[in-house]
């Protein structure tokens, strides 16, 4: 179906996003924030999706929440806020949860919601040129979209505290050095790569992706005898998976497995 703030298509098994408002630099407003919940339930769902890029039209990934938007609404404004975060929240929930991994390519620049939605991914690709800030105080605003949540595992408390506190920006090669993302790769190759990604995870065990998605998603949270209760039931329960017996016949008879992302 078409959308009226993404871009979504479907290449093989590699589904991609790509918020278009190039005009309000991506910014999220209310529309956007449905859309990308309806898109994220898609990839949940579609059994054929196996692994998805999350972008950004033109020269931004996202500057974050339209502030023209928010000041528009008035005394009502709480209310969108609210209504805004629910569906934000959701596709970010869904995103987590689902099996195919998720593939940022940051092509600019990531501010406020922005920076918050460019951790939210199993693996980061950032442009050269992209920047990210978190701006929220700024405005004075708090922090949303899952970054209270990553952006400190990710990189630790201090640091988190200084991004949120003092909306330092850093650069791409900065956020590569804080961890944040995983590569920083030539503008001009960002899709290119991000897709290269992406078709070598869509020919995985999908399955399997989902269940280490769950585990890690649990680590700095269950003690250490729970974390490996659920380590060897998700160890047991893959190994028996059409992908899992496919896996170890493949190592067995020394060739590439063939997986079927069941």
């Amino acid at each position: 179906m078409p959308y009226e703030t993404l871009d979504f298509d479907l290449q093989g098994n590699v589904a991609i996003i790509r918020m278009n408002r190039p005009e309000s630099a991506n910014a999220l407003n209310r529309k956007m924030g449905m859309e990308l919940m309806e898109v994220s339930i898609e990839c949940d769902e579609n059994p054929e999706i196996r692994a998805v890029i999350f972008t950004g039209a033109g020269r931004f990934f996202s500057a974050g929440g339209d502030l023209a938007a928010f000041a528009d609404a008035g005394e009502s404004m709480s209310k969108l806020l609210k209504e805004l975060t629910i569906y934000l929240h959701a596709a970010l929930s869904r995103f987590a949860r689902m099996d195919a991994p998720l593939i940022l390519a940051i092509n600019g620049v990531a501010a406020g919601a922005g920076f918050s939605m460019a951790c939210c991914g199993d693996l980061s690709l950032a442009s050269a040129d992209a920047k990210f800030t978190m701006a929220y105080t700024k405005a004075a605003l708090v922090p949303d979209g899952s970054s209270t949540y990553y952006v400190a595992r990710h990189i630790g408390l201090r640091r988190t505290q200084e991004l949120m506190l003092t909306n330092r920006v850093l650069t791409a090669d900065e956020a590569l050095d804080w961890g944040l993302v995983n590569r920083v790769v030539p503008a001009d190759k960002l899709v290119d790569e991000a897709m290269e990604l992406a078709q070598q995870l869509a020919a995985g065990p999908t399955k399997t992706y989902g269940m280490v998605k769950d585990l890690l998603l649990n680590t700095f949270s269950d003690t250490l005898e729970t974390q490996m209760e659920l380590e060897a039931r998700g160890i047991a329960s893959s190994a028996v998976t059409e992908d899992g017996r496919e896996g170890i016949q493949a190592f067995l008879e020394k060739r590439a497995p063939s997986f079927k992302g069941k």
